[in-house]
């Protein structure tokens, strides 16, 4: 909000109380009563008081406040500001009135505003705390009598900037419903919507993460310094129960977490704390609009995507029809040059770009295309041993140790030329880093194992892991970076390719890159 709201209401049905707490929150009028008390000791000739200690009302809000002596009164000012649009942000209510006792008043004031921030300042106990919560919910504080300036000018201060904390995330839920942007503006999106959570939580000590699988979570934002002492898998059990009962907000002890789609906000409230059930209510629209706007800017990404790839699709795709026979005819030509004995390393290279400049139309032109894809019994062992010496052969990769893991025949259901392209394209990334980096001892792990109807293929490295930068969006097409003849649609093709036969993948870094592949096995 543009202005702070610091409207203040004092109901009671003493007038001493009443111009008190207005003494306290309003200090022109403190400093003014000090210089008639100090002009009657005078005149009267009254021994010396000893000074009471001054409060510096330069760190408060700049008080507006208003006076009722009954519930009546109050409800009618209360009633008149919100049809003015100026309502109250904070009541001051005592519980022992006549006619109306506070809790009624709080009860009918409800009716009418169910924002305002309620303290009850009373001296009795009549109703319960749980009574008082239950019937004028949990934006209600309650102090008891006496009080002091210091204790009343911080009630006064926290639930002015709760209730502010509150309109502005009002404001931001329409805000944030009506966004439309791109994914080049995600980041600064989640960004925002992490900083507005940790804000009206009020929390020093936040984060943000990016759910990659249903184990796997990357941290994007943090506020405070609390990454180091987070339990990942008591994180994950949190989400996994959120996901199970569809739940947006979760609360664990003084754990709160905000589930936005893949987007998992976790804060960490003060011992004790809670969040009150207006925040809960207002923190759930939020994200349920947050989560449209991430939404929104995915889809938008899409279809950008695939007006870009239409397009390209279109003029391209018949070019590099008519480019990919000569090109393949390439081999064939630097074969009768051998047998009349040219230069064999000049021949190599010729191969060797012809090989690439091959992969790169067949990649273009099967994602272009989206070809459906056979469901065949595929063998997965020999695939692998074709696409390692697949790989071999498209770059001098003899440096690199291959080291397979599969302990059994496994046959999967689904299309081995793409199953093989799809493995070939992961090796051969990896394969690049390792000799780019100079990686010593340069390895890539691949292991097997069956996850239900699932066979779990995963591709590690020991180079030097994906870049931040390209991790989010490793998939994308045109996503490359350091390679200086890389096009960016490999892992494009994997995930097309993984996606076709039901599967998943996602990828990571834990000491190098990897990747994890869900394929489903073949079903007799």
């Amino acid at each position: 909000m543009e202005k702070l709201n610091t409207r203040v209401l004092i109901i009671d049905d003493e007038e001493m109380v009443r111009d008190n707490i207005e003494e306290i929150l309003i200090p022109q009028r403190k400093e003014k009563n000090k210089k008639v008390d100090d002009a009657l000791d005078l005149l009267f000739d009254e021994e010396e008081k000893p000074e009471k200690p001054v409060v510096d009302n330069k760190q408060f809000p700049d008080f507006r406040v208003d006076k009722a002596y009954n519930g009546q009164i109050g409800l009618e000012k209360v009633s008149e500001a919100v049809e003015n649009g100026d309502p109250y942000a904070v009541i001051f209510l005592d519980m022992r009135m006549p006619g109306w006792d506070g809790l009624e008043t709080a009860k009918r004031i409800r009716l009418v505003d169910g924002k305002v921030e309620i303290i009850i300042v009373t001296a009795y106990s009549d109703h319960s705390i749980d009574q008082i919560v239950k019937e004028a919910g949990r934006n209600v504080g309650y102090h008891v009598k006496p009080y002091n300036s210091e204790e009343i000018l911080q009630l006064a201060t926290k639930a002015v900037n709760d209730y502010n904390k509150l309109r502005n995330l009002e404001d931001l839920i329409a805000t944030t419903g009506r966004i439309t942007i791109g994914e080049t503006q995600l980041n600064s999106l989640l960004q925002n919507i992490f900083d507005q959570l940790a804000r009206y939580i009020g929390t020093e000590n936040a984060v943000m993460g990016m759910m990659r699988e249903e184990e796997e979570l990357d941290l994007l934002f943090e506020v405070g310094n609390v990454e180091d002492s987070l339990n990942r898998e008591a994180l994950l059990k949190m989400i996994r129960v959120a996901r199970h009962n569809s739940e947006s907000i979760v609360q664990n002890d003084n754990v709160v977490l905000a589930l936005l789609q893949d987007y998992p906000v976790f804060a960490l409230l003060k011992p004790n704390e809670t969040l009150k059930t207006e925040k809960i209510y207002l923190l759930q629209l939020f994200i349920q609009n947050a989560t449209h706007a991430i939404q929104n800017a995915h889809l938008q990404e899409e279809l950008l995507r695939k007006e870009k790839l239409s397009a390209a699709g279109n003029a391209l795709g018949m070019l590099m029809h008519d480019l990919r026979t000569p090109i393949k005819n390439i081999p064939q030509i630097t074969d009768m040059l051998r047998a009349d004995g040219a230069n064999e390393e000049l021949l190599g290279l010729l191969d060797q770009s012809s090989r690439q400049a091959s992969e790169i139309l067949d990649d273009f032109l099967d994602f272009v295309r989206e070809a459906p894809i056979k469901k065949e019994k595929v063998l997965l062992d020999n695939l692998i041993k074709e696409a390692i010496k697949l790989t071999n052969n498209r770059r001098d990769l003899s440096k690199i140790h291959f080291d397979l893991q599969e302990k059994e025949a496994v046959y999967l259901q689904g299309d081995a030329s793409k199953i093989k392209r799809m493995i070939m394209n992961i090796l051969s990334n990896a394969g690049d880093a390792l000799l780019d980096f100079n990686i010593p001892n340069p390895t890539i792990k691949i292991e097997c194992s069956n996850d239900g109807n699932f066979h779990r293929i995963t591709i590690r490295d020991n180079g030097p892991g994906i870049p931040p930068t390209v991790l989010s969006k490793i998939f994308q097409p045109f996503t490359t970076e350091g390679k200086a003849d890389g096009t960016g649609l490999g892992l494009t093709i994997v995930k097309q390719y993984v996606d076709a036969h039901g599967g998943n993948i996602h990828a990571f870094n834990d000491n190098g890159a990897v990747f994890d592949i869900r394929l489903p096995l073949w079903k007799d």
